[in-house]
């Protein structure tokens, strides 16, 4: 079994007559232009499109990306978990795709000697999911907010398990169950080694609180990382999934987002880890397991050329800024269909609090929600808040806000928060998680 590496957590595994491409984003833009790979990528499109079979873990669009699949050969058929929600089905098929959905811990045969098995990462218990999740919208109608899954390839020689972005804490039992129906040990472990999210590089606070938060989720997801590798015991592990960098405007942002270099994140690894050994690929460059074997000597960019490539991407324009601005009456239009929907979700999953959200729909002008139980909105003038004492404020670009107003056709609100394209000021400076699920369904 041989693996490629091509970009963040977008791999190809080659065994016997299989090539499956996991996760395939090999195109810079997502999550509406903000997000690109950390450097230029000579993407051999030729051979990403020999794959026999595509893997998608999940929905975000560092992992199904549309832009990425419509360079590829619609014949090849895509592999996912069965979710509750056939909402990255039906997305995938939109593109010309024929889906396969495979149920939890079911085997799967990709040729006579290589199969795949795909786990739901929350082991399909929907109180653990809820407890640690609770930001999908089939969170009330199927008792789940299942939205990640992780995945087990394998032959008689070899295995490698991927699990890209799951959080450890709902993934913990899937691998005590992985490893106990599969008892051989694990090849090869492809394991996260950072975060997204918007928190803390798109919330005002002071510079020096906002650097020891960074460094904080630095850590958090290392040491995230470390119990991965210490849970599963691979014989190989390769950090992966979650590189990217923040293009246009919001470049500026990158040095706040507490995401370590990758071969600083390897070197982390390797000072905690001494029973299994790490690696890192270069684009395209590949490890032979059976026959321990690199294509290639991995090698980092140079100062030179991160700082080149890094002014390269600051000076692009998001998806957004090609649009013309919508009058702020179109704006208001839509919010009280989008008041309607936030509260119908609000009272469904019982969320109440004294923290009034705010969000700025023009110069002048700003929409306040009272989230107690007996909820409210107006239309205010900025003036008017300034002596609102528990708030959450967001702030985002009017024709970014116009698209997610009129519905996850146009934008949506969690993959703005995930491209930092959001602004947060919070006070006191504490999460809600009740507050920021409802938030995606203020549309119309």
């Amino acid at each position: 079994m041989k693996i490629y590496n091509i970009a963040s957590s977008t791999v190809m595994i080659e065994s016997n007559q299989t090539r499956i491409l996991m996760d395939p984003w090999f195109i810079n833009g997502e999550y509406y232009g903000s997000w690109y790979h950390t450097h230029d990528i000579d993407v051999d499109i030729d051979f990403i499109n020999s794959a026999t079979h595509v893997y998608i873990s999940h929905i975000h669009p560092d992992h199904f990306s549309r832009k990425s699949l419509e360079k590829l050969n619609k014949n090849i058929p895509v592999l996912i978990h069965s979710y509750a929600s056939k909402f990255l089905k039906f997305n995938i098929e939109r593109l010309g795709f024929e889906v396969v959905e495979i149920e939890h811990d079911e085997e799967y045969k990709l040729d006579s000697e290589t199969k795949i098995k795909i786990f739901a990462a929350d082991n399909c218990n929907p109180e653990l999911c809820s407890k640690f999740m609770g930001c999908s919208s089939v969170e009330t109608k199927y008792k789940t907010t299942q939205i990640d899954s992780l995945s087990l390839i394998y032959n008689n020689d070899s295995s490698i398990l991927n699990v890209n972005d799951c959080p450890y804490d709902l993934a913990s039992e899937t691998i005590e169950l992985v490893k106990k129906k599969y008892s051989k040990q694990i090849d090869l472990l492809l394991v996260g080694y950072a975060g997204a999210g918007p928190y803390p590089q798109c919330f005002i606070m002071p510079e020096d609180e906002k650097i020891k938060a960074a460094e904080n989720k630095r850590i958090q997801f290392l040491e995230i990382g470390i119990k991965y590798i210490e849970k599963v015991k691979p014989k190989y592990y390769m950090p992966f999934a979650g590189t990217y960098a923040l293009a246009g405007k919001l470049n500026k942002l990158n040095k706040y987002r507490g995401v370590p270099e990758i071969k600083d994140a390897l070197e982390f690894y390797k000072s905690k880890i001494d029973f299994s050994y790490g690696f890192l690929l270069n684009s395209f460059e590949s490890f032979d397991i059976k026959k321990n074997k690199f294509s290639s000597t991995f090698k980092s960019l140079s100062t030179k050329e991160k700082k080149s490539y890094n002014e390269k991407i600051s000076n692009l324009k998001l998806d957004y800024e090609y649009e013309k601005f919508p009058e702020a009456c179109e704006i208001e239009e839509l919010v009280p269909k989008a008041f309607e929907r936030f509260i119908k979700k609000k009272e469904e999953i019982n969320f109440y609090t004294k923290t009034s959200l705010i969000i700025k729909i023009s110069e002048i002008k700003s929409v306040l929600l009272n989230l107690t139980k007996t909820p409210s909105y107006q239309i205010v003038n900025n003036h008017e808040i300034n002596d609102i004492e528990n708030f959450v404020k967001i702030s985002l670009d009017y024709r970014l806000l116009y698209n997610i107003l009129r519905g996850p056709r146009f934008a949506h609100w969690n993959n703005s928060e995930i491209g930092s394209h959001l602004v947060f000021e919070r006070k006191p400076n504490i999460f809600e998680r009740g507050l920021y699920h409802a938030l995606c369904f203020f549309h119309s």
